[in-house]
């Protein structure tokens, strides 16, 4: 943090139009002592506990990923962001991403842990009251339950105003009932907590989100089949006449957009540092396969095609890795300049959201990219 404090950064989109010099951008090199401790825990931790258990969870072995995000709650990784009040460690963003990059590595696993961590977190820690975030948080944290977040719906996609879901308040009051069913939700079938977006008596201002507990008429439906990320478990949500407390709404009726867009800010700058992590692990199986595979008595590697590619795919991950850390370390600084109450970070991260949605959507391409060059080097050998 001390490197980015010394540094005068700029606000979001003004890469656009003005320039900088090197001193001020932040980049790996300015990491700390202790944020390099805690990438080399979790990259221990998903090399030792969680790369050897993929094919199990591939095969649909969710008790195994429960008790994987279990102990990466013990190791504090579900709780980097989060205040120590609710048993997190209270460190920035930076580290965040420091972790966000490291999950990479774990395949189907690191969507496990984003929804853990990112978009089925925060709406409550963000917007919710000091009641749902004593309720729900520290559990989260821990690992000792698993949460998800519940806003797509199979004829509305991306837009989420047009979801369908409905919630109606009981006529004492007490409970909202709802109604409708999600879509390719995260950790599904084994989670515990859904953050459930649905309108009010029907109507779109009344747009609003919910903490739902699993239970008979909150419940998942069949795991979808998928080409990838099958370590990772992928449902819909169904909800029949299901009782939500009053006190379980998250901010106001009417809240439900601003939650949820504020929300994928967060995750959208995080899946791109996910997304740099899994184009390291790419690039170095590529080149040691290169190096091993041998045609007409010399490695593959040693061919120009080959070394083009191996070139193109280091390139891009070159690329997303400094737009990860230039961005968090945009949004970290003025953190600092801001303070540190979560309205002032959630603002923070605000301001860079065009960046957030960059890198989002550059490092999935360059992932994308990256991962079919590794295919095609393995392939065409």
């Amino acid at each position: 943090m001390d490197a980015q404090m010394e540094k005068d950064f700029i606000k979001g989109g003004a890469f656009l139009i003005e320039n900088r010099n090197a001193s001020e951008i932040f980049t790996p090199e300015d990491l700390s002592e202790e944020q390099r401790m805690i990438g080399e825990t979790t990259r221990d931790f998903i090399d030792n506990e969680v790369i050897p258990n993929l094919e199990a969870m591939e095969n649909h072995d969710w008790e195994l990923a429960r008790q994987l995000v279990h102990k990466a709650g013990e190791l504090g990784l579900l709780g980097a962001n989060i205040p120590e009040e609710y048993g997190g460690l209270d460190l920035d963003q930076t580290t965040g991403v420091v972790v966000a990059e490291n999950m990479g590595r774990a395949s189907g696993f690191g969507v496990t842990f984003g929804s853990q961590t990112s978009i089925g977190l925060l709406p409550i820690l963000y917007f919710g009251s000091d009641f749902l975030k004593e309720k729900y948080i520290p559990g989260i944290v821990s690992g000792e339950k698993v949460t998800a977040y519940c806003l797509s719906e199979s004829g509305s996609g991306s837009d989420a105003l047009g979801a369908k879901a409905n919630a109606k308040l009981s006529e004492d009051g007490t409970h909202y009932v709802l109604n409708g069913e999600k879509m390719w939700i995260s950790n599904g079938s084994f989670s515990d907590y859904f953050i459930v977006f649905a309108k009010v008596d029907g109507e779109k201002k009344k747009f609003s989100a919910f903490v739902v507990e699993r239970s008979e008429t909150c419940r998942p439906g069949a795991e979808e089949h998928k080409m990838g990320i099958k370590s990772s478990s992928t449902t819909p949500l169904i909800l029949s006449d299901c009782k939500v407390p009053v006190e379980n709404l998250i901010g106001e009726v009417g809240d439900g957009a601003k939650i949820a867009f504020n929300i994928l800010n967060v995750g959208r700058f995080k899946l791109g540092a996910s997304a740099t992590g899994g184009m390291k692990l790419a690039v170095h199986q590529s080149i040691r396969y290169a190096n091993e595979r041998e045609q007409f008595n010399v490695p593959i590697s040693s061919f120009g095609a080959m070394k083009h590619k191996l070139a193109e795919m280091a390139i891009q991950t070159w690329v997303a890795e400094a737009m990860s850390y230039r961005t968090v370390g945009m949004i970290d600084a003025l953190i600092g300049e801001d303070g540190g109450d979560k309205e002032k970070k959630l603002r923070s991260i605000e301001e860079y959201s065009v960046e957030s949605s960059i890198n989002k959507v550059w490092c999935s391409e360059a992932l994308d990219y990256v991962v079919d060059e590794m295919v095609q080097i393995y392939g065409g050998a």
